[in-house]
């Protein structure tokens, strides 16, 4: 099949949806041995699991599910197809069976990062915020590089009160992708935790995360998002190292509730406005 089938699948299944969703388990594509042509061949197999995925990115879960288990039945022990599977699932509200094809997949490849991020989010799910952690962990201890770990663990930290761990990794988030959580949480094989329990100090956590690296317009946003959700221990932040190179902002103290500062030179005994 020649790469024109491509976007004879492209036609009928809508258009692609980018790079949050993977499309093929990380080994290139065969090139066309003509010379000359830039053109790629597509194995049936190949255009199956395309298929699949572009279901799956469409939100047909179910369909999606049927169709990467029909391919497993001639390569059963494809660990990134047995966790496609299980995220299908696990979109739908199929628990049982997403841990399962989580499970399968940690059975042929037991250091793969990605379903060991997957049963975290399970565990999460499930308010299990200990087993949650250990999850993230061991997946981070295989593929240190992934600010969506990173983040799901500062999320689990964060809900089991372990506030200064929750900061600590949010903060190694931000270091791999400074615009992290200005994505929106994408499809794929990689589960990305965007609720919390308490959405109020998670935001505050996020603000004194980008605080700490000076992004003054990311700390403003989820200082705002913090105090729409009830967090109310703004004065601390006066004291907060991590504050500390944002603090002189205008718009950062007005974000925290705090009286601005005087101008330079002002008179003496001048009132600081309220």
């Amino acid at each position: 099949m020649k790469l024109s089938a491509l976007f004879v699948l492209l036609t009928i299944f809508g258009s692609y949806p980018g790079p949050s969703v993977e499309v093929s388990s990380g080994a290139a594509w065969p090139q066309n041995s003509t010379q000359g042509s830039s053109s790629s061949t597509v194995t049936p197999r190949q255009a199956a699991e395309l298929r699949a995925d572009l279901l799956d990115a469409r939100k047909g879960y179910l369909a999606a599910a049927h169709a990467y288990e029909d391919i497993l039945k001639d390569d059963p022990r494809n660990a990134t197809l047995l966790n496609k599977t299980g995220v299908a699932y696990q979109a739908m509200g199929s628990s049982e069976l997403a841990e399962r094809y989580y499970k399968k997949s940690l059975r042929v490849d037991k250091n793969f990062a990605t379903a060991l991020n997957n049963l975290g989010t399970l565990e999460y799910s499930e308010e299990r915020f200990g087993a949650a952690i250990k999850y993230y962990r061991k997946a981070l201890e295989h593929q240190s590089d992934r600010a969506t770990v990173y983040s799901n663990l500062g999320y689990a930290y964060a809900a089991s009160h372990q506030y200064p761990k929750a900061l600590d990794a949010f903060s190694k988030a931000l270091a791999i992708d400074p615009d992290f959580y200005s994505h929106h949480g994408g499809a794929g094989p990689l589960i990305e935790q965007r609720t919390a329990a308490d959405p109020g100090m998670l935001f505050y956590l996020l603000a004194k995360s980008y605080a700490k690296i000076g992004d003054v317009d990311h700390t403003i946003q989820y200082l705002k998002l913090a105090r729409d959700d009830g967090y109310k221990n703004f004065a601390a932040a006066v004291k907060d190292a991590d504050f500390a190179p944002v603090i002189e902002n205008p718009q950062v103290r007005e974000a925290l509730q705090l009286p601005p500062r005087p101008p330079a030179g002002g008179a003496a005994g001048a009132k600081t406005p309220s």
